[in-house]
């Protein structure tokens, strides 16, 4: 008997210290974008959300190529954490260009913005001499455009590309046209909006983002409607949400248009330990505003849209640190 007791107090010391170790610090790699972009900035404010729950606490911010280059990273378990785009992650669950096959292993610990609508600027000229409104009328119009798109690896390219297929303008129909498109990034296509060297910028960034605010300074140009049926094709593809860019919110618009935004989350893959998790959807909840406050556009982060996502599973410990917080059911 004496020797059994031993035993169970041995086997309780060892319960204790293993509880005790699921409580310790976290101290994680989150993999990024560029070193200045919004992602750095959330980034640190992950930092010091779980710093502010746990002082010895790190999220060690990686600079990256992107979503894309996240998620093969997440992929071959070679990061704790990653940011990713919703879209990013429906295509690389089905295994669809750019990934050779799918890649299964994620989780989502929470959702951080869903807000960074496709945007279609149009030099007015170009809109009014063809009678172009629209998305869809761009390709019965025959209007010779230059249209600028994201660079290759950029979300926003592909979800451009789709858009205007669906809405009836692939390659051959624009070439047939005597236009083009233009791989260029979120500020090089305002600048060759500028320069007339390109006649359309298509991107999908938050409302009034500086390239933005470049164009509808500099430039004359109009916002497109986009057709509801492209805006539902969009989301079934991407995993995207429908969205609306209210009224003036550029110098030229006086009506809402009707578009849909890409979102992104952080997330990690199976082999990150429940307690980890935990921990992390605890911090993030708790210590919201030091997250809010990296930049004003995310100030509509809240509790709710974090755990809003539906194209991942939320990983376990994540997930009952919001079932205590009352946020999942």
């Amino acid at each position: 008997m004496k020797l059994k007791a031993i035993a169970l107090a041995a086997a309780a010391s060892i319960g204790i210290s293993v509880g005790a170790a699921n409580a310790e610090p976290v101290n994680l790699t989150l993999s990024g974008g560029n070193p200045g972009g919004l992602w750095s900035l959330l980034g640190a404010g992950m930092d010091r959300a779980v710093k502010a729950a746990d002082s010895d606490s790190v999220i060690t911010y990686q600079a990256t190529g992107g979503g894309f280059a996240n998620i093969g990273l997440l992929g071959a378990n070679r990061t704790d954490l990653g940011m990713v785009h919703d879209a990013e992650v429906k295509l690389a669950l089905n295994g669809e260009e750019p990934f050779q096959t799918p890649i299964t292993n994620m989780m989502a610990i929470g959702y951080m913005y869903n807000w960074a609508p496709m945007h279609f600027f149009l030099r007015r000229d170009i809109a009014e001499e063809y009678n172009i409104d629209s998305l869809d009328d761009i390709a019965t119009s025959g209007a010779p455009i230059s249209i600028g798109i994201n660079r290759s690896g950029n979300i926003t390219g592909n979800v451009a590309l789709f858009m205007l297929a669906e809405a009836g303008l692939d390659e051959a129909t624009l070439t047939g046209n005597d236009g083009s498109f233009v791989r260029a990034g979120a500020n090089e296509q305002g600048d060759l909006m500028q320069d007339r060297r390109i006649d359309m910028a298509t991107n999908g960034i938050f409302i009034g983002h500086s390239s933005f605010r470049a164009i509808d300074e500099n430039v004359d140009v109009v916002l497109l409607q986009i057709p509801q049926n492209v805006i539902e094709a969009t989301n079934e593809a991407f995993g995207t949400s429908a969205y609306t860019i209210p009224a003036n919110s550029y110098s030229k618009q006086p009506e809402a248009v009707q578009t849909m935004a890409l979102g992104a989350m952080v997330v990690t893959t199976e082999s990150m330990a429940d307690e980890t998790a935990y921990t992390l959807g605890k911090a993030f909840v708790e210590n919201i505003n030091e997250i809010r406050s990296v930049h004003k556009a995310m100030q509509q982060l809240d509790p709710d849209l974090m755990v809003s996502q539906t194209v991942l599973p939320f990983h376990p410990g994540a997930e009952r640190a919001y079932k205590e917080a009352g946020l999942l059911k």
